[in-house]
C-alpha cells in the first residue's frame, strides 16, 4: 500500500477535527525568507481549504535590521525589545509594507498552483490590532515601540465568517493615530487568546523545544516552562515557549512551536499522532486511566499482534469485554498505547499482573512503568499484599522492578490449578 493512503487514513480524524476550527499562526521575518517559505504558504493554502479558519501574523526583524544597516543607523535593543525611535519608525514601516504585499502576492500566486486553483482566495489586513507605547522602562524610553491594547476580535470573526485568511502585521494603531512597533510574538498570543483561537502556531528556526541535550521536547504543560525559561535565558526559542505558555494560560486550548526550516513541519504536527514539534497544553496529552467498554477494540488493535508471536495469553472479544474492569490502560490522543490488568486471585491476598503491553511505537516512554503502579495502587487498595505475574519473554524487565523467582508452588491453589505447563512461563513475585 503507498505510504500516503496509510498517511491519509491516519490523518483522517484530525481533518475532520480541525474543521471549522480557528488557527493563528505565527511566522517570524527569518521564517518568510527562508527557502522554505513558499512551501508554508502552500500547506496554509491547504488548511485553508481543509475548512480551517486562518489568521497569519508574520514578523519583519531581519526585514527592519537590513533597512536601518542601508540607512546607516544602529539598532537598539533593551531586554530584548527593539527601541523604535522616529528614524527607526520609518524603516520598520518600510519593512513592515514590503512584506505585508509580499506575503499576500504569494499567497495569491499559489493559489493558482494548487488543487484549488480557480477558487477565490481573499487575503485580508487592516487596523485590527490597537496598541499603546511601552513607554519609559528602566529609565530607557521606547519611544514608538508599543504593546498590544486589543485585538479587534468582530471584526476578524467577521473576516474569518467569510472565508478569508487574515493577515496582521506588527504594526498597532492608537486611538489617536500613532502608529506603534509591536513584537509578533505579542501579536499572536493576543489574537490567539482574543480570538479564543483552538491554537497558537509558532514557527521557529528548531523543530522545537531542545532539552539541554539537543534532544526535543514533545509536550509540556504550561506549569513546567518556567524551568525551561530559566534554563534559555534570552534565547529565541525562550520568547517563543513563553508565548505559547501566555496563550495557554489565556485559554488557548493547544500552542505548538515547529520549524520554519523543515518541509512539511506544520502539517506533520496537526496530522500526526506524535506531531513533529512541541506542544504546549493545558491538559493532559496521555493519561493513565481505568478501562472501560468503549476500550475493548483499541485493547485488541494492541494486544493481538503479541498474542500471534505467543508473547500474550490469547483473549477473545467476549473475553475482555467480560475482564474490562480489570485493565488498566494509557490513552493518548483517543489511541490506546498501553495496558495491564490485575486479577485478584480468590481465597488469597494475592493478585495477578497480566498483560502487560506497549505498543511498539511508545516504548522506552517509561509508560509499562507507569503501568505498574498503576497495578500496584490498586492491589493495594483491594487488601492484597503480594503480587503475582506469569511471563515468557520479559523475565529481566520484571527482576529489574522489584520481582523475585517464585514457583507454581508459591501461587494459591485457585491460581496453580490453571497453571500452563505447556507454556512454561515463568513465574515472579512482589510484595506489596
Amino acid at each position: 500500500m503507498p505510504d500516503y493512503v496509510n498517511w491519509l487514513r491516519h490523518a483522517s480524524p484530525y481533518i475532520n477535527a480541525h474543521r471549522d476550527c480557528t488557527f493563528v499562526v505565527m511566522l517570524p521575518g527569518e521564517g518568510v525568507e527562508h527557502p522554505n517559505f513558499g512551501n508554508i504558504v502552500h500547506d496554509l493554502v491547504l488548511l485553508h481549504s481543509m475548512g480551517v479558519r486562518l489568521v497569519l501574523v508574520h514578523g519583519s526583524r531581519p526585514q527592519i535590521e537590513s533597512r536601518l544597516a542601508a540607512r546607516g543607523l544602529t539598532p537598539h535593543y533593551h531586554r530584548n525589545l527593539r527601541v523604535t525611535d522616529a528614524a527607526t519608525l520609518e524603516c520598520v514601516i518600510d519593512a513592515v509594507g514590503h512584506l505585508r504585499i509580499a506575503i499576500e502576492a504569494r499567497l495569491s500566486m499559489d493559489m493558482a498552483s494548487s488543487p484549488m486553483q480557480g477558487s477565490r482566495l481573499r487575503v485580508a489586513s487592516g487596523n485590527l490590532v490597537t496598541a499603546r507605547p511601552i513607554g519609559v522602562l528602566e529609565g530607557v524610553d521606547y519611544h514608538h515601540t508599543g504593546e498590544v491594547r486589543r485585538v479587534d476580535r468582530k471584526g476578524i470573526n467577521r473576516l474569518l465568517d467569510e472565508r478569508s485568511i487574515v493577515l496582521l502585521s506588527p504594526l498597532g494603531y492608537s486611538p489617536t493615530g500613532e502608529i506603534f512597533n509591536i513584537a509578533c510574538e505579542d501579536v499572536a498570543t493576543r489574537a490567539a487568546v482574543d480570538l479564543a483561537a483552538d491554537k497558537l502556531l509558532l514557527f521557529g528556526a528548531e523543530p522545537g523545544l531542545l532539552d539541554e541535550s539537543g534532544r526535543l521536547v514533545r509536550e509540556l504543560r504550561p506549569q513546567q516552562v518556567p524551568a525551561h525559561l530559566q534554563r534559555l535565558g534570552n534565547d529565541y526559542q525562550g520568547e517563543l515557549l513563553d508565548a505559547a505558555a501566555q496563550a495557554c494560560k489565556g485559554g488557548v486550548n493547544r500552542s505548538h512551536i515547529v520549524s520554519y526550516a523543515e518541509d512539511g513541519a506544520l502539517l506533520t504536527e496537526l496530522f500526526t499522532r506524535n506531531g513533529g514539534g512541541t506542544l504546549v497544553a493545558q491538559e493532559q496529552f496521555e493519561q493513565v486511566r481505568e478501562a472501560n467498554i468503549d476500550d475493548v477494540g483499541g485493547l485488541l488493535d494492541l494486544i493481538s499482534p503479541l498474542e500471534e508471536q505467543g508473547i500474550l495469553v490469547r483473549r477473545s472479544r467476549e473475553v475482555l469485554e467480560r475482564e474490562i474492569t480489570q485493565f488498566s490502560v494509557v490513552e493518548r490522543e483517543g489511541m490506546i498505547i498501553a495496558c495491564a490488568a490485575l486479577y485478584p486471585i480468590a481465597d488469597s491476598q494475592a493478585g495477578e499482573l497480566a498483560c502487560l503491553a506497549v505498543n511498539p511505537e511508545y516504548r522506552h516512554g517509561g509508560r509499562g512503568d507507569e503501568l505498574l503502579e498503576r497495578i500496584e495502587e490498586r492491589a493495594r487498595a483491594l487488601g492484597l499484599n503480594t503480587l503475582f505475574v506469569l511471563t515468557t519473554r520479559t523475565a529481566h524487565w520484571f527482576r529489574e522492578r522489584g520481582f523475585v523467582p517464585s514457583g507454581v508452588e508459591r501461587l494459591p491453589s485457585a491460581r496453580a490449578s490453571l497453571y500452563n505447563y505447556q507454556r512454561n512461563s515463568k513465574i515472579f513475585e512482589k510484595g506489596l
